[in-house]
């Protein structure tokens, strides 16, 4: 069974005076890349973080953020450094006065504003605090790979439909080849006798070229390896290891037998449903981008 690359999922911890939420987003990418976003206090735990999606993700453009919203922000109060604040708002007035502008409240404003001036305290969490959050990124975990695992059934259904299409346009082309290749050798024996005349045909001599060239134009092979790829596309779809990745080498096979197919047809209505199982064709391996 596949899954999607794209995914989203969330875990929540509740806390006395507020939450934990982790939230987990992914778009498509070749690799695994992650982008995590992390409050001061978990900075140390970034590490640990990573290697966890890595261990659990596979691959995808991840981002990862883990979010704390109290509802008492004592345990964060902020501190003013007062030299920095009047060194600040005295070298604000100084250039309000020699630009002469009005010296006012917007002037102090302007100065505990500037950097350094307020600082927060952003104290390590606490081995209890650091368990909540973790439960909170396994519970993100979870619902990402439910995420991911209900998109991959909407796209296994659409996969199978677009190559069970490729297999009956391959039996319509089955259908109309009946007639194909007796139209090309009467086609073929109408010319020669045009140009050379009937009585002067060397009956086996053209019977072996006809031979030779409805060789080449026979697309029996190309059917037959078409649709053990078809069946082997759809199988690897259903196997519990399904990757992207090898379906996109199995769609490969596939476009070269259509290619062949169609070069080898020359008869009109039988190009139409190559270029009908081409148009399918560029659809799976759009869909595949987004295939884990």
């Amino acid at each position: 069974m596949i899954k999607s690359m794209t995914g989203y999922g969330t875990g929540i911890k509740n806390l006395p005076n507020g939450k934990y939420t982790v939230e987990i987003k992914s778009l498509n990418s070749k690799f695994l890349e992650l982008n995590i976003k992390l409050p001061k206090a978990f900075s140390d735990k970034e590490f640990f973080l990573r290697n966890e999606c890595s261990k659990l993700l596979e691959r995808g453009k991840i981002m990862l953020s883990i979010n704390v919203d109290t509802i008492d922000n004592t345990s964060k109060a902020a501190t003013i450094n007062k030299d920095l604040l009047k060194h600040y708002f005295t070298e604000l007035q100084s250039a309000a006065t020699e630009l002469g502008q009005q010296s006012d409240d917007k002037l102090f404003i302007a100065a505990i504003n500037l950097p350094e001036v307020i600082k927060y305290d952003e104290s390590s969490v606490s081995e209890e605090e650091w368990k909540l959050v973790l439960e909170a990124f396994y519970a993100s975990i979870d619902s990402f790979q439910k995420f991911r695992a209900d998109e991959g059934a909407v796209l296994e259904k659409d996969l199978i439909e677009r190559v069970q299409t490729i297999l009956d346009l391959m039996g319509l082309v089955a259908k109309n080849e009946t007639n194909r290749i007796p139209a090309i050798k009467e086609k073929l024996t109408f010319m020669l006798s045009n140009v050379v005349g009937k009585e002067k045909v060397d009956q086996n001599r053209l019977e072996q070229e006809l031979i030779y060239y409805i060789d080449k134009l026979d697309i029996t092979e190309e059917k037959v390896r078409l649709k053990s790829h078809c069946d082997y596309f759809i199988e690897t779809l259903k196997n519990k290891d399904a990757n992207g990745k090898k379906l996109g080498f199995i769609s490969q096979e596939i476009g070269r037998e259509i290619n062949t197919m169609g070069s080898k047809a020359n008869d009109a209505s039988i190009q139409r449903y190559v270029v009908g199982m081409k148009e399918e064709l560029e659809k799976i391996k759009e869909q595949l981008l987004n295939v884990l």
